[in-house]
């Protein structure tokens, strides 16, 4: 894993915008697209502002979600909102080329069975993401793969359904479409994140975001969340 250290947010979220932007450009020189999952929070509200405007050609961007909660569309408790506020209304994506989770149909099951299905139609047999940025909980979650939940033990399937954590049920990737991944993008930051970053870093399969496969990854951290990782090294 690379890891690098930035304390001020804004040049933390520009440093973010620009490594997804030069994955962008490598990906769709080399296959002709990008295929990019993004997680919830509000800290990479202002990455995603940043990369708005640097320069990519989004009529060749896949844009995939990791995780989004079951809640209707409108609400503010939905990624998908935010991320349209925040880079999708700014830029010019095709319509074909966004890919919400369908948290909002009846049977969630059938509708991560659908999810799966969209990324294999735009990704092949065994979707290989090209990009996906991930965050990380104060209890070590990451996506919405959440301590005790049994999505932790799926192996079997791309995406799944969780069961409520914070009061919702969501729609996540799982761990065989993430760690098949060709680079995840980590964005980690504030102090209730020291003791899972140091987890996570050192692959501790104790909490789930230790689970990930850190081999292509980039971790963006600010001195906050990093406190232990610094003293650790």
């Amino acid at each position: 894993m690379k890891i690098e250290l930035i304390a001020e947010q804004g040049v933390l979220a520009q440093r973010g915008a620009e490594l997804i932007a030069q994955a962008a450009r490598d990906a769709i020189a080399e296959r002709g697209k990008f295929l990019f999952a993004v997680s919830g929070g509000t800290a990479p509200w202002i990455m995603f502002e940043a990369l708005s405007k640097l320069k990519v050609d989004w009529s060749k961007v896949h844009l995939f979600q990791v995780d989004e909660r079951a809640a209707p569309d409108d609400d503010d408790d939905r990624n998908y909102k935010h991320l349209r506020a925040t880079l999708i209304d700014r830029v010019s994506f095709p319509a074909a080329n966004l890919h919400p989770m369908p948290v909002t149909e009846a049977d969630l099951p059938a509708a991560a069975a659908k999810y799966a299905a969209e990324l294999r139609q735009v990704g092949g047999t065994n979707p290989v993401l090209d990009l996906v940025h991930l965050g990380l909980g104060p209890d070590g979650h990451t996506a919405s793969l959440v301590p005790g939940d049994p999505v932790l033990e799926v192996n079997d399937r791309d995406v799944a359904i969780t069961g409520a954590y914070q009061n919702r049920k969501r729609m996540t990737l799982t761990y065989p479409m993430l760690n098949r991944a060709a680079k995840i993008l980590w964005l980690v930051t504030g102090a209730n994140k020291v003791e899972p970053l140091v987890k996570m870093v050192a692959g501790d399969r104790s909490i789930p975001a230790g689970r990930i496969n850190q081999q292509r990854a980039v971790l963006l951290a600010d001195p906050a969340a990093a406190a232990k990782l610094e003293r650790s090294k």
